[in-house]
């Protein structure tokens, strides 16, 4: 069996360990157009060969896995879609759903069965000499099957998903969109404005020498690949902007709690301590 990872950055090096380690009978081709790139994951591990161009990397492929920034998945569609070898199975590790599910619809033939994947994995570092094959021991990982998805595509995309170590969650598209907007995108927001807010200050060096565990904890997002960043926010605008108007609606609560001082102010913290206790025991 024969699958092609499309993008060796983390997700698609962690995700060529992942397979290699869990099923012996495949061969895993990943696309690398520069040469580090393709060399890193050659030695690591991650693929058994690679291919310079799209339509080398993806023949012969039982399963295409797409693991690039949300935006560059509608061009790699367009351009293999009509190549694809006949019954193809084909997913994607992005972490958006709605426009990528109607990018496939649009650029895809209808032998091809596509399922819409999102690892809920990863690190504040990308590139392929980050990636690790227990990136998704544990995680949820979610998948929307297209409308011409067969169940047998669906079947062997969700044993893939277990045999990797994630625990697969079938998710409508949009339901994905809002849910991950406030619990994955958002936190993005946060830790970049934390930064800028404050790298930004005159004040920034002396700074430097008192940010600790919580400044790095909080900022640790700020790290991530931009690119990736955003994407996110490009093609899930509306649902992260509901998100971000509900935070600031927070925000300026707590502002006027800590301008009034009072007892309100404690109780806020309990509540938020009390809700954040009660999702680390579910």
């Amino acid at each position: 069996m024969r699958i092609a990872i499309i993008g060796l950055g983390l997700i698609g090096g962690s995700m060529g360990l992942a397979l290699r380690r869990a099923k012996a009978d495949l061969e895993v081709v990943g696309l690398a157009r520069r040469g580090e790139v393709a060399a890193k994951a050659l030695e690591i591990g991650a693929v058994d060969r690679t291919e310079r161009y799209l339509l080398a990397a993806v023949k012969g492929a039982a399963l295409v896995i797409i693991a690039t920034p949300a935006i560059a998945t509608k061009g790699i569609m367009a351009e293999m879609g009509e190549n694809l070898p006949e019954a193809c199975i084909v997913t994607d590790t992005a972490s958006t759903k709605a426009q990528v599910m109607g990018w496939a619809e649009k650029s895809l033939p209808p032998s091809i069965s596509f399922i819409g994947g999102h690892p809920m994995a990863g690190k504040e570092t990308s590139g392929i000499a980050a990636a690790n094959g227990d990136l998704f021991q544990g995680c949820t990982y979610c998948l929307t099957p297209g409308r011409s998805a067969t169940k047998e595509a669906i079947d062997m995309v969700e044993g893939l998903v277990k045999q990797i170590g994630a625990t697969p969650l079938f998710i409508d598209a949009s339901e994905h969109d809002s849910l991950v907007a406030a619990i994955s995108h958002l936190p993005i927001l946060i830790s970049a404005a934390l930064v800028s807010m404050t790298t930004k200050s005159p004040l920034w060096p002396r700074m430097t020498r008192l940010a600790a565990t919580g400044y790095r904890d909080l900022t640790r997002l700020a790290s991530g690949n931009p690119e990736m960043s955003r994407d996110i926010c490009l093609t899930n605008r509306g649902p992260i902007l509901h998100w971000l108007d509900e935070y600031i609606a927070e925000l300026r609560e707590l502002r006027r709690l800590v301008s009034e001082g009072g007892e309100e102010l404690e109780i806020a913290f309990i509540r938020a301590r009390e809700g954040r206790e009660g999702w680390l025991r579910m």
